[in-house]
């Protein structure tokens, strides 16, 4: 557009660059032109007027839903992408999407429904904003198991199972195995006994299914990493093997891969196929370091749904080329 160049527009856009470029308020860019403040509102309101001045608003909901539309159409699954503010760290961004995950459970959880969970950091956050269903009927079943080398109690795992079970009205089902047996002989004579094979039925009969991706270097450390699960040499085979993540503590490469990892013979997780046929395969995931272990089970078709930070889904897109 060509402006007449006009005394009075010249100075409506000297006031305009002051105030929107150089950050200064009416006051101060009256000041220093020697007019009043009520000439520097005139003179800002005759920029607008003129079209020199363009306003545009930045809706970070809108911006977080056209990620969801990439996404969902990119690898074919539910997205919900949460706004989240720049001003705050991963922890405010994981709280954030702990609480609307809850609420996406609360909503989707019916009687007579069978809900199969793998314990977390994640998912010990989303336990946390579950508002109390009253329903019938209702399974929840750990999807691990959760003892180490140093400690072979349930408790932390347990406490997720039982008070999502308490939330629903629903009966617990712990898993009290070790998170990773020493010899794979040992996982397989386990897996024939009758109790752990119910267990095992049980998740395999799983309307839902609710679990995020954990990651070794995350900015929030996955407890199997911290906890003291794996050992140095385990860590050492994760890399060797070009391990990006794991769900329920079975690992996978960034293709997507996992059934030759040597590690996951010795895991109490279930085959990732399960995550592949219930109806609600929920995954949880917040934080920037966690998009490579987010990219490679969407490569492996491992979710359905997907409850994720705004900066976690761009930087996902964007390693897509797709941002």
């Amino acid at each position: 557009m060509l402006f007449e160049r006009d005394e009075k527009l010249m100075s409506a856009l000297q006031v305009a660059r002051m105030y929107y470029y150089q950050d200064l308020n009416t006051e101060e860019i009256a000041n220093e032109l020697g007019i009043s403040r009520s000439k520097v509102s005139r003179l800002l309101r005759h920029a607008k007027d003129q079209g020199l001045i363009e306003i545009r608003i930045r809706d970070p909901d809108q911006y977080a839903t056209n990620l969801e539309d990439k996404i969902q159409r990119r690898y074919n699954i539910k997205a919900m992408v949460i706004s989240v503010s720049a001003n705050t760290d991963e922890h405010e961004w994981l709280d954030r999407v702990a609480n609307y995950a809850a609420s996406y459970l609360d909503d989707i959880m019916e009687s007579e429904m069978m809900l199969a969970v793998a314990w977390g950091t994640t998912i010990s956050l989303v336990t946390k904003y579950l508002v109390p269903k009253q329903l019938f009927n209702v399974d929840v079943v750990q999807l691990n198991g959760s003892g180490n080398t140093h400690n072979i109690n349930n408790s932390y795992a347990g406490e997720i199972i039982t008070q999502i079970a308490s939330n629903y009205s629903a009966r617990p089902h712990l898993f009290p195995v070790p998170t990773f047996f020493d010899y794979a002989e040992t996982k397989q004579a386990l897996w024939r006994e009758r109790s752990v094979r119910r267990i095992l039925e049980l998740q395999q009969q799983a309307d839902v299914l609710l679990y995020s991706i954990g990651a070794t270097d995350s900015n929030i450390p996955s407890q199997v990493y911290q906890g003291g699960y794996l050992e140095e040499k385990d860590m050492a085979e994760l890399e060797k093997q070009g391990v990006v993540g794991d769900i329920a503590t079975v690992f996978f490469r960034a293709n997507g891969s996992y059934k030759d990892i040597p590690l996951n013979a010795r895991a109490s997780g279930p085959d990732l196929e399960l995550f592949q046929q219930a109806p609600h395969a929920i995954c949880v995931v917040s934080g920037r370091r966690k998009v490579h272990g987010l990219r490679a089970a969407l490569r492996g078709g491992y979710l359905q749904e997907l409850i994720v930070d705004e900066p976690t889904a761009r930087l996902l897109l964007e390693l897509e080329g797709d941002a």
